[in-house]
């Protein structure tokens, strides 16, 4: 028996996008330290270490490479569970990527590290008999002083971006040792807390204290300030002593030099939640049951689709169900499709849970959601409230999974890999942490309405506003005859909904105005032979931003200056075309000069908590008037708003997609949701110049069912969802004859093995993004094909045998499942 057959051997996942899990070997001083779900250092390619997880501990070495050892294990305790990455592997098969790339999207990054590069001096090195160059030398010098250098710093020495060539040269003349150090990129947060030196804890020797201190006002002054402190807190925080003197830190630094205060370090929580006063409720007859339906429902079905129209009260009915997995310790999975919507949901929610309550989003910094993950897996936190990454959290003890708003197309993850729905990747961990769904909607995907209707998911409908109030008044606006009758219309501003906003403010009430169209305007062009500036590295026309006051793209972020003339015929009349958040809150403070106007966008809301502080604004009553893109439409709470405005309905409705009447009912039922929440009937205008267009009308007369009905007959005609599940491949490359060539090859692989509907390859609406060619191949299967595992796989293999190619080895190929 070989020595083999008792080593242990580890599979780990690496941080790459790599098509298998890698074997390596563990060494007899870290095998009482191995365990599945710990990180451990590996050295992976020639030279780079990276920190790997534990996917699997077996005794089977490779056949067809030797494993290497790992270095050393990263973690005291896992910092996943093995049943998390079943999850995993759902993930990795059905979106059709690797295990690499689920943890890169799976794990906070400072969990994911690699080595650094560091240069250090070759101390055999004897400078004499060697001839440098000024740059070699420069680096050199820098070694003797500091001994061991980064890329970036070398690259800051010799003032060179590329510094690969001089270290080449530095490496052959022996000079420099090149090391790749792990580096753990999470760090404990620590504080300075102060404590009273134990000579002063008698009375008596406090009392001498105060005595000589009687001199020194300031000093005296922290002394009692400390004391107060104490009374309320163990550990006194230096940083807030020096708050609560309101001095300098100098007289606090002399007390502790003569050792009357004696410093330590703490650790704390980066993320502080302030204790709330805890209310209760009682849910009124529709919520009550509603609740009690969803409950029999679960008796039968795991999942549960709750439509209620706008203002029903869904949210009370999501608490009542998260205080009865409270009751029994369990953690409940709380999604929700934007961060702009987590903070006002997260304040509400507090509101009934207090401290158990946590949101997590990528807004978060690295060393927060390391902290967060932990508390998860503690069992800490038992209700998250998250944005789509929160699926991947490895919650201790799951007991129920809500999705709100679960029409979301926010929902899908698009770049980078993996593509995954994060409601559908929600159900799954349900199921396999055997607790149930809820999926809420005022308006159902297509997808979830038809599994309703087939009896595959229950049913639960909640018709009535929760203050009995009716639901909003619609009315469009028919801006093509207005233009037509009164060629003098306001801009963007049709004269129905100018009045409609008039009466809104004089009531001192809150309007909402939706053009989901950020910046000022879409494009500039020539009046003459209508030129329209593009964007040098993408296929699209430039957006006009007023506060910057240049052309922009909105893929890659090339910006430009507005030219003064023409750039095919020279002439210097160029005009703006189309409108965007921008130029309709531009419009507005021409309009109403005394109104308090606010803009949410992806342009006004770039800080941390730049959604929160706008909307916080809004519901605090510090602006009239708000102008927004989509971000509006998502189950946000005003109470005061009276009016929402749709400033164009044509582009959601001529949109070039296959839902793009599904969309279009949906945003506009979500945003009209909005008006007229608590005190009275709200109004909503929608200026179109297709006012008879059918999903208008279905709108205005409340029947998304029969539209959505309408809509069904359609997809099954033409073999879409939700009769059809769709794959779509994409390839990009610099060349477009190249990715012409390798889709026409990947198509040509997958003939045949493949027991499918394609189509393509063809370019898609944009077809060159950062200089890359972008060509598609669409791939319908049937819903009730029993090959789809091996359909998936034939893709799967297909696109390998494109890559191995050496011709198309270059170009990028990726699988899009249920794309969005």
């Amino acid at each position: 028996m070989t020595e083999d057959n008792f080593a242990i051997f580890v599979n780990v996942i690496l941080p790459l996008h790599l098509q298998q899990v890698y074997t390596y070997r563990v060494p007899k001083d870290w095998e009482a330290e191995i365990a599945v779900g710990k990180r451990v250092a590996i050295q992976f390619g020639a030279k780079k270490v990276y920190a790997g997880l534990i996917y699997q501990i077996h005794h089977t070495p490779p056949k067809n490479y030797e494993a290497k050892y790992i270095y050393s294990v990263l973690d005291e305790e896992p910092i996943l569970d093995p049943k998390h990455f079943l999850f995993w592997d759902w993930i990795s098969k059905y979106y059709l990527c690797s295990l690499g790339e689920v943890m890169q999207a799976a794990l906070p990054a400072a969990f994911k590290l690699e080595s650094a590069t560091r240069i250090a001096a070759n101390p055999s090195f004897e400078l004499d008999q060697t001839e440098l160059d000024d740059k070699e030398y420069l680096v050199y010098e820098a070694l003797e002083v500091k001994h061991e250098l980064t890329l970036e710093e070398i690259s800051e020495i010799i003032q060179l971006k590329n510094v690969f060539p001089l270290l080449k040269s530095m490496v052959k003349k022996e000079m420099i040792l090149i090391k790749e150090q792990l580096e753990e990129r999470y760090k404990e947060k620590k504080i300075t807390c102060l404590k009273l030196a134990p000579q002063f804890d008698e009375e008596p020797a406090l009392e001498a204290l105060f005595a000589t201190l009687e001199r020194n006002e300031k000093q005296l002054n922290y002394l009692l300030a400390y004391l107060h402190l104490r009374q309320h807190e163990t550990d006194i925080d230096k940083a807030l002593l020096v708050k609560t003197c309101n001095g300098t830190s100098a007289p606090l630094n002399t007390l502790i030099k003569k050792g009357i205060f004696i410093p330590y370090q703490m650790s704390v929580d980066r993320i502080q939640i302030a204790a709330t006063p805890k209310e209760d409720f009682v849910l009124n007859q529709d919520q009550e049951s509603a609740f009690v339906d969803i409950k029999k429902a679960w008796e039968e079905k795991d999942i549960v689709l709750l439509q209620g129209i706008t203002g029903s009260g869904k949210t009370h009915v999501y608490v009542r169900l998260i205080q009865e997995q409270m009751e029994q310790g369990k953690q409940v999975l709380f999604l929700l499709p934007e961060i702009a919507l987590t903070s006002q949901i997260v304040k509400r929610i507090r509101k009934f849970f207090g401290e158990a309550c946590i949101s997590y989003h990528s807004k978060y910094n690295d060393q927060e959601k390391v902290e967060i993950w932990q508390k998860v897996k503690d069992g800490r936190y038992q209700i998250i409230i998250g944005a789509r990454s929160a699926v991947f959290l490895p919650f201790k003890d799951l007991g129920l999974c809500i999705v709100d708003e679960e029409h979301e197309g926010s929902y899908k993850q698009h770049d980078p890999s993996p593509r995954y729905h994060a409601r559908d990747a929600a159900m799954i961990l349900a199921k396999q942490s055997n607790c149930k769904t809820l999926l809420g909607s005022a308006t159902p995907s297509m997808e979830v309405f038809y599994m309703a209707q087939q009896n595959k998911y229950a049913w639960v409908k909640m018709e009535k506003r929760f203050y009995e109030i009716e639901p909003p008044k619609i009315e469009t606006a028919n801006i093509a005859e207005e233009r037509r009758v009164r060629s003098m219309m306001k801009d963007d501003i049709s004269l129905q909904m100018h009045h409609a906003i008039e009466d809104a403010l004089k009531q001192n009430e809150q309007v909402i105005l939706f053009q989901n169209r950020r910046g000022y305007a879409p494009f500039l062009s020539c009046n003459k032979c209508e030129w329209v500036p593009k964007c040098k590295n993408c296929d699209i026309s430039l957006t006009y931003h007023k506060y910057i006051d240049s052309l922009k793209c909105h893929y890659c972020g090339y910006t430009q200056q507005v030219p003064p003339t023409c750039g095919a015929c020279g002439s210097t009349q160029l005009s703006l075309k189309g409108v965007g958040t921008e130029k309709v809150e531009d419009e507005l403070k021409e309009l109403y000069p005394l109104a308090r106007i606010a803009r949410l966008d992806l342009d006004a809301a770039k800080t941390k908590n730049g959604h929160e502080e706008i909307i916080r604004s809004f519901e605090e009553r510090q602006f009239d008037i708000l102008v927004g893109t989509q971000m509006l439409s998502k189950g946000l709470d005003f109470e005061h708003v009276s009016l929402v405005g749709v400033i164009n309905a044509d582009s959601l409705l001529s949109f070039p997609d296959f839902r793009a009447h599904e969309r279009a009912m949906q945003m506009l039922l979500q945003v009209s949701g909005r008006a007229g929440r608590k005190h009275k009937q709200g109004r909503v205008v929608i200026q179109t110049s297709m006012p008879n267009h059918f999903v208008l009308q279905a709108l205005l007369h409340q029947q998304y069912n029969a539209l959505m009905e309408r809509e069904l007959e359609d997809r099954q005609k033409f073999a879409y969802p939700p009769f059809y599940r769709l794959i779509k491949l994409v390839l990009k490359h610099k060349d477009y004859k190249t990715v012409e060539q390798a889709a026409l090859r990947l198509k040509y692989l997958m003939t045949g093995n493949v027991n499918a509907v394609m189509l393509g390859p063809e370019s898609p609406h944009v077809s060159k993004i950062r200089n890359y060619y972008i060509k598609e191949i669409l791939i319908k299967i049937n819903r009730n094909n029993p090959e789809l595992e091996a359909v998936k796989q034939a893709i799967r293999k297909s696109m390998t045998e494109l890559n191995s190619d050496k011709i198309y080895r270059s170009v990028i190929v990726y699988a899009d499942v249920d794309p969005g």
